[in-house]
């Protein structure tokens, strides 16, 4: 059985802004067929997730027109295919230079991750820096939480990986991201027990830390 998806009103809209932008209420609702309070109501929730932008045109006689184009939030919804043409080059640098090339861009890449992170640690308790690192991975898109176990062990989940085509092709990627962890955090006992570019739901790390010395010691 042939599946097709429902395109709706907001799926068209935004496609129109796509190819067409900029437009105005009435120019929408024409093109899309349906009423300018139904476009208004689209634009007003697009608007408010941030996903389109408003501006104004003005014109020698009367009140100036507003128009409506797709804000950069939104170009993140088209497809791309970055992704792909990474896994490219890197398998074509593979076949040329061997794999110890591959191992040394993504242990560069680790180093240079860890020294931008390790900045925003300074004079954090233990649980502040795994809160930090989790703040960081959320705004990079990888969607995480923090379970803390108790004082001295938390759980890190990451439910999404915004580079899984390169880590399901070059394992280097999920290996240097928990020797980064490791170096951030300042501890070597954090372990990957699941993995997405394994097959896993998720990506899973055990963290443990040694005694906290920047906690309060109460006497």
């Amino acid at each position: 059985m042939h599946v097709t998806s429902r395109v709706t009103t907001k799926d068209k809209l935004l496609n129109l802004l796509k190819k067409d932008a900029p437009l105005t209420v009435g120019q929408l609702a024409e093109r899309l067929d349906v009423t300018e309070m139904a476009i208004r109501k689209h634009l007003h929730m697009l608007e408010k997730d941030a996903f389109i932008r408003s501006s104004e045109i003005r014109q020698p006689i009367g009140r100036p027109i507003q128009t409506f184009s797709l804000s950069d939030k939104a170009e993140k919804l088209f497809p791309k295919t970055y992704e792909n043409l990474t896994v490219d080059f890197l398998e074509d640098l593979r076949a040329i230079q061997g794999e110890a090339v591959i191992d040394q861009l993504f242990e560069n890449r680790s180093r240079r991750l860890s020294a931008e992170y390790t900045d925003l640690m300074t004079d954090k308790s233990n649980e502040e820096k795994a809160e930090t690192l989790k703040q960081i991975q959320n705004e990079k898109g990888y969607m995480v939480d923090l379970i803390k176990v108790n004082d001295h062990q938390f759980e890190l989940i990451e439910h999404n990986c915004p580079i899984f085509g390169v880590s399901r092709n070059f394992k280097q990627a999920c290996r240097c991201e928990t020797d980064m962890f490791r170096s951030v955090l300042e501890t070597d006992s954090i372990e990957r027990t699941s993995c997405k570019a394994d097959g896993d739901q998720h990506c899973r790390f055990m963290i443990s830390f040694e005694k906290d010395s920047t906690a309060v010691i109460n006497y």
